[in-house]
């Protein structure tokens, strides 16, 4: 029960009735990646085990969300509802409706926004004119610097009935096409790790975050994305790491910018929270035209990790094999699919979600459409990234490309290829994927498109 705002909330008007709805939409979600849902269902257990200790236990149905809702509340004699909003366009709008549905029943509805660390309305409140939140970052970061995460750890006033409702079987991961649930969804995992990170490689995050091959970053995506950890309480501890007086500059800086990386993550969440529309649709109004192609003969290779591009073939196969890619990566392997091949964003991060644990459309989106130059980066022209030089740059002796691709493996230890030749000597037992494209031409071909487009665009903006 560390650190969640919406039992905070909920305190505040009495005895708390926990309730889990599984309703179609997060069976949807959840039967859509067996890793999601084995993360998801150890979550689950964990709170009921921990209401157990406290003599309650959680509610499960299944169904429709306000018809659920609306009986436990009749049944238990609640007042109102209380809950943390979601960061997707989808059910930001199913929660609309179900606010207005349940408070026509005559119950007080609060939706909390409990996955930031500094909500939206906080950061927006500073700006000197009346907007929509901030869609460049630097501003932003600006005010998110300024602001203390609140605490809502152990509110004293935190009463949980022990009232018998009718519940149903606690989800498992079976039931979503998963083997079993991850033990290591818990409260106490999450803070295992946070603080092995901090004292450990947080450190030196600097070099964590942009080389692969390192064991440097926190890890934690997962457990923010399921609640068994606030990003109010990651923030506050790295506050106090940074604290430490024996650090060295180094140090203390690499912590500023896991800080950045979290204020990052909230950017991206409050962009969510002021444009639900974003899901579908890019945030730049001038980039809603813009085609981007739907196929590619290369795309089924980018989706296997086969694109003879060591760097993006790797986190590819890390993705698969994890749940997870490195962050450096992730952006190389986004940049390849929207600029080398022209494959519209939408379908790389559809794609991503069936295989990644975190659930975090609002954060997949905001970063998609950053990369592809359609969001709220502001850049003249997009980013694209060379894998090439990056390989050379962040993976030069291919200590993480060897570590992911098979067809590398063999020549792990023998020093002769090299990083920007992918192919490698005739002994190899399987040979690695030529090349798919020319990432030099391809770059080329796509900016001469973008820019002819945004001519366009100056010249008849009543064209959009």
């Amino acid at each position: 029960m560390d650190d969640q705002a919406g039992l905070a909330e909920a305190s505040n008007y009495g005895e708390i009735v926990p309730a889990l709805v599984l309703d179609e939409p997060l069976v949807r979600t959840l039967r859509s990646s067996p890793r999601r849902a084995a993360f998801f269902c150890g979550a689950v257990a964990a709170l009921d085990a921990r209401l157990r200790e406290r003599g309650s236990r959680l509610i499960v149905r299944r169904g429709e969300s306000t018809a659920i809702l609306r009986d436990i509340a009749r049944e238990s004699g609640a007042e109102g509802v209380v809950w943390g909003a979601s960061s997707d366009g989808a059910s930001l709008r199913q929660e609309r409706q179900m606010i207005d549905e349940l408070q026509r029943s005559g119950l007080r509805c609060v939706v909390v926004n409990d996955a930031p660390a500094v909500p939206a309305t906080e950061t927006t409140a500073a700006k000197s004119a009346v907007g929509d939140g901030y869609r460049a970052f630097a501003p932003y970061f600006e005010q998110w610097r300024q602001c203390e995460p609140a605490v809502y750890e152990a509110p004293l006033l935190l009463r949980f009935s022990t009232i018998e409702l009718r519940t149903e079987r606690t989800p498992v991961a079976r039931d979503f096409g998963a083997v079993e649930n991850d033990s290591r969804a818990t409260p106490q995992e999450a803070r295992d790790q946070l603080n092995r990170f901090l004292s450990e490689s947080a450190v030196q995050y600097s070099i964590g975050a942009n080389v692969p091959s390192e064991e440097g970053t926190s890890r934690l995506s997962a457990h923010l994305s399921f609640g068994t950890i606030s990003a109010r309480s990651v923030v506050r501890a790295t506050n106090e790491r940074c604290r430490d007086v024996f650090l060295l500059t180094e140090e203390r800086l690499s912590l500023k910018r896991f800080l950045r990386a979290l204020a990052l993550r909230d950017f991206f969440l409050q962009l969510r929270w002021y444009h639900p529309e974003t899901d579908c649709a890019p945030l730049q109004e001038r980039m809603r035209n813009f085609s981007f192609a739907v196929d590619h003969p290369a795309l089924e290779s980018w989706m296997q990790g086969r694109t003879g591009f060591p760097l993006v073939d790797a986190g590819i196969r890390q993705l698969h094999a994890m749940g997870w890619m490195h962050p450096r990566v992730r952006s190389i392997a986004a940049s390849f699919l929207c600029f080398d091949l022209g494959v519209d964003w939408k379908i790389g991060r559809d794609e991503w979600d069936r295989h990644l644990t975190e659930d975090d459309e609002a954060l997949a989106t905001g970063n998609w459409q950053w990369i592809a130059g359609v969001g709220a980066d502001l850049a003249a022209y997009p980013r694209i990234y060379n894998p090439e030089r990056h390989a050379r740059r962040f993976d030069p002796a291919s200590q993480y490309a060897r570590r992911w691709i098979d067809e590398l493996r063999a020549d792990l230890n023998s020093g002769r290829r090299r990083n920007s030749d992918p192919q490698l000597p005739l002994f190899t037992p399987r040979p690695y994927a030529a090349p798919v494209v020319v990432h030099k031409d391809a770059a080329r071909a796509f900016l001469r498109r973008y820019t002819a487009y945004l001519k366009q665009e100056v010249a008849d903006p009543a064209s959009r």
